[in-house]
């Protein structure tokens, strides 16, 4: 069973803006609490359908690392990507970019496509017992540091 969670934030700056900063992988470890640093692989360079990166993970002591797949990149709109580890498909994240009078909305969302087989494998690579719960705090965060990061940004 899919379980999907979306969380929104106002953020006082251009959609444009927005896209830039969140399709710019390697800037995410400035915005998120557990994913530290991005990489794109050899032969990518920004994001466009089918560029691959590495996300590195932490959570305390635990560390470890997934591969993206950009599956959508709609500038001043929309950034999509699917997390592998272990070519297993696990999970699908996205921001959605919605302008509004003094800015946009953007919207970040993940799918958690784990069967429950793998769940204790999860909790023991991550440390995390509630991923859905860790993931409604961490972006919360995320977007809150992008609001403050990009407040009055043009493109």
């Amino acid at each position: 069973m899919t379980k999907r969670i979306e969380i929104s934030k106002d953020i006082a700056a251009t959609p444009d803006a927005v896209y830039a900063a969140i399709s710019d992988v390697t800037r995410m470890g400035e915005w998120s609490e557990e994913c530290y640093a991005c990489a794109w692989h050899e032969g990518f360079d920004g994001p466009a359908v089918g560029a691959v990166f590495d996300g590195h993970n932490r959570n305390g002591e635990k560390t470890w690392t997934t591969q993206a797949k950009v599956i959508e990149a709609d500038p001043g709109r929309a950034f999509a990507f699917e997390c592998s580890m272990m070519d297993f498909h696990y999970a699908t994240w996205g921001y959605r970019i919605e302008p509004t009078g003094d800015g946009c909305t953007v919207t970040e969302w993940s799918e958690d496509l784990r069967p429950d087989s793998a769940l204790e494998i999860s909790k023991q690579i991550s440390g995390i017992d509630d991923r859905g719960e860790r993931n409604r705090q961490t972006m919360s965060g995320t977007l809150e540091r992008l609001a403050a990061s990009l407040k009055g940004a043009s493109a």
